[in-house]
């Protein structure tokens, strides 16, 4: 059975897609606090481009900055670009210091957003560094623990974010929802924190520089409205069309 397998894969692999089915790739960034805004998005696009959804989880990132240096993909919408917080601050799921290299390389059509920068994360309670044992921690399960970014922190995203796109010359738009950036990020949840949200958004706004290709649009909602993920899905069309 393993041989007969093996044999269908190969031959699936070596015959290709039948003629007239490929569609364009284009990568989405997504984390469990995200995933409805992602899911919605990837709906509304799948019958014209083939969406490949990578976790943000450092080894997601790193893998889509490396399909669109090699030009597998044909734009992006970076919805959640947590990794950030994890390199700037000590997380386990960082991606590196050139997150968003690869989108001013290349100049891929990108859509992007501020998904999970209210969270850092570690491993089990235990792990979190000694210095950060007074902060606003969320134990998401024994495993996995994540720490509130401050306005502070997120002020130093918000730069390092708009300093990455102010590289890029090919296509971008930034799109911020002004209610909150995780499903933790809300009334009523753990990591509500209008605040710091302020801090992250007024960073990015007055550091990007404005241009006729980089703009950048706040939009009056949660970023798992589906209101949201329309916006993702409209300003991605009007840049890769």
């Amino acid at each position: 059975m393993l041989r007969n397998a093996a044999f269908g894969i190969v031959g699936m692999a070596a015959a290709g897609p039948p003629a007239g089915t490929e569609k364009p790739a284009i990568a989405l960034t997504m984390f469990g606090v995200t995933t409805p805004c992602v899911t919605i998005a990837s709906e509304q696009l799948r019958d014209r481009f083939d969406c490949v959804v990578f976790h943000a989880t450092g080894t997601g990132g790193r893998v889509m900055e490396k399909l669109v240096d090699s030009g597998l993909v044909s734009g992006v919408i970076d919805v959640t670009t947590t990794e950030v917080c994890d390199h700037l601050f000590g997380g386990v799921l960082s991606a590196g210091a050139d997150r968003l290299g690869a989108i001013a390389r290349t100049r891929v059509p990108y859509v992007g957003s501020v998904g999970a920068l209210d969270m850092v994360n570690f491993r089990a309670i235990e792990t979190v560094p000694a210095h950060y044992s007074h902060r606003n921690l969320y134990r998401h399960n024994p495993q996995v623990t994540l720490m509130r970014t401050t306005a502070e922190e997120n002020r130093q995203i918000g730069v390092w974010i708009a300093e990455k796109l102010n590289r890029c010359s090919g296509p971008v738009r930034f799109l911020i929802p002004e209610k909150g950036v995780s499903m933790l990020d809300a009334p009523g949840q753990p990591f509500h924190d209008p605040t710091a949200d302020a801090a992250l958004f007024d960073a990015i706004e007055h550091t990007l520089h404005r241009t006729r290709d980089r703009r950048i649009e706040r939009i009056a909602c949660h970023i798992n409205d589906p209101e949201f993920s329309h916006s993702l899905v409209e300003s991605f069309l009007e840049i890769a069309s």
